[in-house]
């Protein structure tokens, strides 16, 4: 997989975590969520879970940028 694609599959999960807090706010925000919005989350989770599982098999598992900068401030 080339960097290009793991940037890719990066930006892609961020986007997703970004829509699984929206979802999340929305949810909690509800007097009587529905299921239509749990589903929609629980899509949400698994396509994170697939990005996760495709950039590990790639050997590049996702890392937040505060974790990068925590392990480069160590060295």
């Amino acid at each position: 997989m080339t960097s290009e694609e793991i940037q890719e599959l990066n930006a892609a999960r961020e986007s997703l975590v970004k829509r699984r807090r929206e979802m999340a706010r929305q949810l909690s925000e509800a007097p009587l969520p529905s299921v239509e919005m749990a589903e929609e989350l629980t899509k949400i989770l698994v396509a994170i879970e697939a990005l996760d599982r495709a950039l590990n098999e790639a050997g590049h598992p996702y890392m937040s940028q505060g974790v990068v900068d925590q392990l480069r401030a160590e060295d």
